[in-house]
C-alpha cells in the first residue's frame, strides 16, 4: 500500500499507510473527482483493514472510499509523543487530508475514531460532510469499559515484564481485547484479524514501546475530554450514530445521552441500535450496517446518484482470506474450529 510523508504536524514527523479505492480500482493512486469521498477512521488496535466489508461492498464502491492507518497502527511510520491526545490525532487527520488533497469527505468511523471524527468536525467543519460514527465514543469513558482497558493494558505491560515477551500474559490482554470487540468470537473474520494484526502489535508495542502503548492505548481513552454542548453547535453536518445491543463496555444509555447532547446543540443527529452487534458491530452485522450507511450517504447527495459497480473486491480479502477468514456470498462465515 502507499505511504505519504507529512512533516507539518505538531506531534512529529509521521508516514501514513493509506488505501484508494474507487469503483474501478482497488488500489487507485488518486480519488475520481467527480465522485463523493469517504474517509475512514479505524478503532485502536487494528488499522484500515478493519473496513474490509465496507470496501468490498458494492454500493459503498460507488465512491470514493479512503482508509488510512493512524500513528501506531499497521504500515504508519511515527512515534506517539506522550501528550498524544483527539487533538494531536485529529490534526495528523487534518494534515493527511490536505497533503493528499482531499476534498470535504463523508466520514466513517469505529469507536476511537469516532473520537477523532467528532473534534475534526468541531475543529474543522469545512472538511466534514456527515459523521457515521458507530460505537461513538462522545462522552466521558465509563467505568466499566475503562476498568476493562486498564486490564487489557496491565497484562500487555506485564507480558513484557523483562523485555522479553510472555505469551500466556499477552494472550490475556489480547482475549480481553476480543471480548470488547466482537460478540461472536468464532467467527472466521475475527480470527483472521486477530492472525493479521498480533504480528504488528508485537512489533509496534513490543518492550522498547510500551510508552508508546500506554498512550494510545489507555491514556487517550481515560484522558479524553467530551466536548460541550457549545462546542457541538460547530457539527453542521448529519451524524448517524450506530450502536451494538451487544457491546459490554458501553450501553445503549451511553449513545441516546450522547444524542441528546448532540440535540440540544442543534446538530441533525439520529441514532440505530443493532441487535446482535458488539462494539466492532460493523463487521459482525454488515448486512445490516452498510445499508444503512448507502442509505445514509445517499440522502447528503445533490445531483445524480453514481453508478453501481456490481463486481468489486475489497483491496484487503486476499489477505484475510489467507489469515483464515471464509467468506461464503454476503455471509461473514463461522468456522467451526476453536484454536
Amino acid at each position: 500500500m502507499p505511504s505519504i510523508e507529512i512533516h507539518q504536524v505538531a506531534s512529529g514527523p509521521v508516514s501514513f499507510n493509506y488505501t484508494i479505492s474507487t469503483p474501478t480500482s482497488n488500489s487507485a493512486k488518486r480519488i475520481d473527482p467527480k465522485l463523493p469521498t469517504i474517509l475512514f477512521f479505524h478503532p485502536v488496535s487494528i488499522p484500515q483493514e478493519e473496513f474490509i466489508v465496507q470496501f468490498g461492498d458494492p454500493k459503498i464502491r460507488q465512491f470514493n472510499l479512503v482508509g488510512v492507518d493512524m500513528r501506531s497502527h499497521g504500515g504508519t511510520k511515527a512515534k506517539v509523543p506522550s501528550d498524544f491526545g483527539q487533538e494531536m490525532a485529529t490534526e495528523d487527520m487534518a494534515r493527511f487530508m490536505i497533503e493528499m488533497k482531499l476534498p470535504p469527505c463523508h466520514i466513517f468511523a469505529l469507536s476511537f475514531g469516532t473520537i477523532v471524527a467528532l473534534q475534526l468536525a468541531v475543529s474543522h467543519p469545512e472538511k466534514v460532510l456527515s459523521l457515521f460514527l458507530v460505537s461513538p465514543l462522545g462522552l466521558e469513558e465509563p467505568q466499566v469499559a475503562a476498568e476493562g482497558r486498564q486490564a487489557i493494558h496491565d497484562a500487555w505491560i506485564n507480558g513484557w515484564r523483562d523485555g522479553k515477551p510472555h505469551c500466556e500474559e499477552l494472550a490475556y490482554s489480547i482475549q480481553g481485547a476480543l471480548e470488547l470487540c466482537f460478540y461472536d468470537r468464532t467467527l472466521s473474520i475475527s480470527k483472521a484479524f486477530l492472525t493479521l494484526v498480533s504480528p504488528t502489535c508485537l512489533k509496534n508495542w513490543g518492550a522498547s514501546r510500551l510508552d508508546e502503548y500506554r498512550t494510545i492505548t489507555l491514556d487517550l481513552f481515560l484522558n479524553r475530554r467530551p466536548h460541550s454542548v457549545e462546542e457541538l453547535r460547530n457539527i453542521k453536518v448529519p451524524v448517524k450514530l450506530i450502536h451494538g445491543m451487544e457491546d459490554v463496555g458501553y450501553t445503549l444509555e451511553y449513545s441516546q445521552e450522547f444524542l441528546q447532547h448532540l440535540h440540544d446543540a442543534g446538530v441533525d443527529a439520529s441514532l440505530e441500535a443493532i441487535s446482535g452487534a458488539s462494539h466492532f458491530g460493523c463487521i459482525e452485522q454488515y448486512a445490516i450496517v452498510n445499508p444503512i450507511f448507502h442509505d445514509f450517504i445517499i440522502q447528503q447527495l445533490e445531483g445524480p446518484i453514481p453508478t453501481l459497480t456490481k463486481a468489486v473486491v475489497s483491496p484487503w480479502e486476499s489477505k484475510l482470506k489467507k489469515k483464515g477468514w471464509v467468506k461464503e456470498g454476503n455471509v461473514l462465515d463461522d468456522d467451526s474450529d476453536e484454536d
